[in-house]
């Protein structure tokens, strides 16, 4: 049943599935010799690397690959052609145990199974399998799309031998789908990352590499119109000759015209795709013979049309080629199957074999190119990759640009500039509108249109997104500009991010002091410190925000992070007891990372980005205000802000909530919620959160990210995002005029000194909340308050989409 092969590189494993017919019951003098001509599919999968970020159990794991049409769920028509295994593991180590192996009862392949014992572990797979799709179910190109299924396989790690293999082949911990649609099937050559899911967080870094190639050519007879495309070879004779019975050759011979495109379509796809990745790593393959002769397909002028695009039969491309080689010769087109009825079999029989050949010989060289540079070849595809993420992520992502107020947002201290700073607002806002019902409604339609959607292009679509595409999170993007800098040249939220190109912070005017003071050796071609740190919750725990933390160490694996455990279990006391603690903890970790680094001569810069969840942001400000955090100022990069309430509870309109607040202060005595209801001094200018919001806590920063939800009921809305409160805009008391003043003073702080020397964005995370159900949470809204530390689609869509606010 299974069949178990060697570490022998290179040694390749065939399977063919095509069959020739035969029927007992059919005298042979009946028979037509027809040339049957079957296409296949070949979707090459390259395993370079297992990366364990954070499997939660040590063991023994395993990757299983198998692949089915769409429309076909339940059965594996995928078949393991050729298996490739371009290093040799140490088959000395306990770290692998046995072989690759393939499996013939579901067509699948699992690589060597391997131990995982601790995190960010890695694990060399450096595999190429390659699947063969039999396109017979179809009379002509494809129309289904072909999903690609990852399996994660578990076995505990004290199994050995037989019953190691046998719990693998048993016990599958998570699985990773991609949809290859119809498109990209003519060719493609993709960066493919596998991550499972938030409780199985690895990388498996991969690529895929497709074509279409000639199967088999076979002497059959001629049975039925419905089978694959069949050509009889007889000389000279028409497709419309007097041998065909009326109607039963036209739909045959029209798909041999459409395998003729295809094979076309795919031989220059893949032309194409080998000279970009040639180029792309500076090792430029010698195609010149090959680019001279393929354009040895001839057919009648009549044949022939103008321009068209390679998807519509082009047979070569006019100019300069990408590898540098002239194109003089002629283009010869298809121009539709009617028009080639006329021509005699024997031709089209001849363009088959002469197009198959091609295609194949492409394809070999492309195997042989990529075993010899596939560490640079997966890097170039990384890239593109990358680059791609924004624009096919954009499907779940509004983006705007809004104008930061100032004049109009003044904390005036008599009852004529109140009145002033009213009418104005007023003048501004909707305010007979909620904000957070307004951003809710909006999110909504943008789901609703996204249902929709018929997303058809040629790359390689994430099940966890595109699976249904209207459950992922819709994020509503505000870009927030300082009103007296607006250009005219705005079309890019980066586009005039100088800050990026600047120097590096420490070699600023007037650093040496900081320089001293911490000790730093500074090279200047030396390494960037790159530190991040996450901050839990009110009563949370250090790893809530590891799903962020992943996402951040897959964007970038050159991070140190510090997950802060100084406040866990203490978060019910006082915010400057916890800040301080904060404090003192980021300061010792800067200083053994530093130190580290220094010892080695190596240290350039230091780039120190903090994201906070709840309350965990109150503490990140209150901990930046500590005098002992003053020489670290300076090295402050992104800060990103999760649901955090950075003006406190003066204004929150969720009742329950609000009893739930009243009842902590009542009974447990939580200095903290007293601090963030305003509560904890009878005079409102002395309290924590208005002290706070006069510290510059926030002017240090780069790049500011509040992220914010309508549907979070824990976090007022207005205060997530530092923005204007419908509420404290129609308040005349000293409570109005003291939030107007929080408000002020934090933007403030937000405001960059000089133009584009700061990004700050506000945004909106609306999560669906159908799957939820009726139940205590949603009524509350802390479904959505939590909804952000169980899913990092949100953090996904964020770190790809604006890299440089993170590099």
């Amino acid at each position: 049943m299974f069949r178990r092969l060697g570490w022998l590189v290179g040694l390749n494993y065939r399977s063919w599935s095509g069959k020739r017919l035969t029927d007992a019951n059919v005298h042979p003098a009946k028979i037509k010799p027809v040339a049957m001509f079957d296409t296949v599919q070949e979707i090459a999968i390259y395993i370079h690397r297992f990366h364990n970020l954070d499997l939660f159990q040590q063991g023994w794991y395993q990757l299983k690959i198998t692949m089915r049409w769409e429309d076909n769920e339940y059965t594996s028509v995928g078949t393991p052609a050729r298996v490739v295994q371009y290093e040799v593991p140490d088959i000395g180590s306990d770290d692998v145990h046995g072989v690759w192996r393939i499996d013939d009862t579901d067509n699948s392949f699992s690589t060597q199974p391997f131990r995982i014992k601790y995190a960010r572990q890695d694990v060399s797979l450096s595999v190429m399998i390659s699947f063969n799709l039999s396109l017979g179910k179809y009379e002509g190109p494809p129309t289904s799309a072909v999903i690609v299924k990852f399996e994660l396989m578990y076995a505990p790690i004290s199994l050995t031998g037989s019953d190691l293999q046998a719990s693998l082949s048993s016990c599958s911990a998570a699985v990773h789908e991609f949809r290859i649609p119809p498109k990209a099937l003519s060719g493609l050559h993709s960066y493919c990352p596998v991550h499972f899911d938030a409780f199985h967080a690895v990388l498996v870094d991969a690529s895929l590499h497709i074509s279409l190639l000639k199967g088999d050519a076979y002497a059959a007879p001629t049975k039925r119109p419905s089978d694959s495309c069949t050509v009889e070879v007889v000389a000279n004779e028409s497709f419309d000759g007097a041998h065909q019975a009326p109607g039963q050759m036209a739909s045959a011979d029209a798909k041999c015209f459409m395998l003729v495109k295809s094979l076309l379509a795919a031989r220059d796809i893949l032309l194409e795709e080998l000279q970009r990745l040639s180029k792309a790593i500076d090792q430029l393959i010698d195609l010149t013979d090959f680019i001279s002769k393929m354009d040895d397909i001839k057919f009648p002028n009549s044949a022939q049309q103008g321009n068209a695009s390679p998807s519509d039969g082009k047979v070569s491309a006019q100019g300069k080629q990408q590898n540098g080689f002239e194109k003089t010769t002629s283009t010869l087109h298809l121009q539709s199957s009617e028009s080639l009825l006329s021509l005699p079999r024997s031709v089209v029989l001849n363009s088959l074999h002469l197009l198959g050949d091609q295609v194949s010989y492409l394809w070999n060289i492309f195997l042989q190119f990529h075993r010899s540079h596939r560490t640079r070849i997966l890097e170039c595809l990384r890239e593109a990759w990358a680059k791609d993420r924004r624009a096919e992520w954009s499907i779940w992502m509004v983006y705007s640009k809004v104008e930061m107020p100032h004049h109009f947002l003044n904390s005036g201290t008599d009852d004529s500039s109140h009145h002033g700073v009213h009418k104005r607002v007023s003048s501004i806002l909707k305010l007979t509108d909620d904000p957070a019902h307004t951003a809710a409604l909006r999110a909504e339609r943008h789901r609703r249109s996204i249902a929709q959607m018929k997303i058809n292009n040629r790359s390689i679509q994430d099940m966890h997104l595109f699976g249904d595409p209207s459950r992922t999170p819709v994020l509503i993007v505000e870009r927030v500009m300082n009103a007296p800098r607006r250009t005219t040249s705005e079309n890019s939220y980066l586009r005039h991010l100088d800050v990026i190109n600047s120097p590096g912070l420490l070699d600023a005017p007037g650093s040496e002091a900081g320089d001293n003071q911490t000790g730093m050796n500074k090279q200047p071609n030396g390494r960037v410190l790159k530190i991040v740190v996450f901050v839990h919750g009110f009563q949370g725990h250090h790893l809530d925000l590891r799903l962020v933390r992943n996402q951040w160490l897959l964007f970038d694996p050159k991070i140190e992070f510090l997950m802060s455990e100084s406040n866990e279990d203490k978060t019910s006391g006082d915010f400057r007891e916890m800040g301080l603690r904060l404090a003192q903890e980021v300061i010792a970790f800067v200083k053994k990372k530093m130190d580290k680094a220094s010892r080695h001569g190596l240290l350039g810069d230091i780039k120190l980005s903090f994201v906070g969840h709840s309350i965990g942001n109150v503490i990140i400000r209150t901990a930046l205000a500590e005098s002992i955090m003053e020489p670290y100022l300076r090295y402050l990069y992104t800060y990103v802000s999760i649901s955090g309430p950075h003006l406190g509870y003066l204004y929150s309109s969720n009742s329950l909530f609000n009893s739930g607040l009243w009842l902590l202060k009542k009974f447990k005595g939580t200095r903290c919620i007293h601090q963030l209801t305003f509560t904890d001094d009878p005079d409102i200018q002395n309290t924590f959160f208005y002290k706070l919001c006069k510290q510059k806590t926030l002017q240090h920063f780069k790049h500011i990210i509040l992220l914010s939800s309508p549907q979070d009921g824990y976090v007022p809305y207005h205060s997530a995002r530092i923005d204007m409160c419908q509420a404290a805009s129609w308040d005349h008391s000293k409570k109005g005029k003291i939030f107007l003043e929080m408000l002020n003073d934090c933007l403030d702080q937000i405001r960059p000194a000089s133009p584009d020397h700061r990004v700050f964005l506000r945004c909106d995370v609306n999560f669906d909340t159908s799957s939820y159900g009726k139940n205590l949470n949603t009524f509350i809204g802390r479904a959505a308050h939590i909804e952000f530390l169980e899913s990092d689609v949100f953090a996904r869509f964020i770190l790809w989409s604006f890299p440089e606010l993170f590099r």
